[in-house]
């Protein structure tokens, strides 16, 4: 197994642990688990760079890279929900579209048709992540005591409020766009 491989393998396991820390009441699990994020994304910018530059582009990458990279969006989203910083209608915009995203690109490998990633969605995923870490940080800096509060307490709440609306817009933008370039793929079946 190549390295790109298995920095896309260690973000799904990072993003188990992202959720245990996310989860676990303990004196810096919020902590940890942006740590764990950040890292996770990380991979994500790093796994996709060295296979191209290396030559090391396989299929078990091709397959696992796009899904590593939704299911660790995805589990933060909902995680969101669940501590109570995020929406769930929200969170059901950006599932949604990843699954929307996914049937398609399914539907059109089904007619031997590969379906690219595009700048938007490029665009969406940059905002998810850093909407993502934006509410990692409004959990966190609690924390890290009265300097978390001077650092961050006046600006990170509206900035991650900020981030979530971004990323939601350009969510549904990418994905609404991506269906109708792409719309041949599913009305040739209706």
């Amino acid at each position: 197994m190549n390295l790109p491989n298995k920095l896309t393998l260690s973000r799904l396991f990072m993003t188990v642990l992202f959720l245990v820390a996310v989860f676990w009441r303990g004196r810096w699990n919020d902590t940890v688990a942006l740590g764990l994020f950040i890292a996770a994304s990380l991979t994500d910018f790093f796994d996709g760079r060295i296979a191209r530059r290396d030559g090391q582009i396989t299929n078990f990458g091709i397959l696992m890279d796009p899904l590593a990279d939704k299911i660790l969006i995805c589990s933060a989203f909902i995680a969101f929900v669940g501590r109570g910083v995020m929406p769930a209608w929200m969170v059901v915009i950006v599932v949604a579209r990843e699954l929307a995203i996914t049937g398609l690109r399914l539907m059109a490998a089904s007619k031997q048709v590969v379906l690219a990633a595009e700048g938007y969605g490029k665009n969406k995923t940059l905002s998810q992540i850093v909407a993502a870490i934006s509410l990692l940080v409004l959990m966190s800096y609690p924390e890290w005591g009265r300097w978390g509060t001077w650092l961050f307490g006046a600006w990170v709440p509206p900035f991650a409020e900020a981030t979530k609306w971004v990323a939601v817009a350009l969510t549904f933008i990418s994905g609404a766009i991506y269906v109708w370039r792409n719309r041949e793929i599913y009305l040739s079946d209706m």
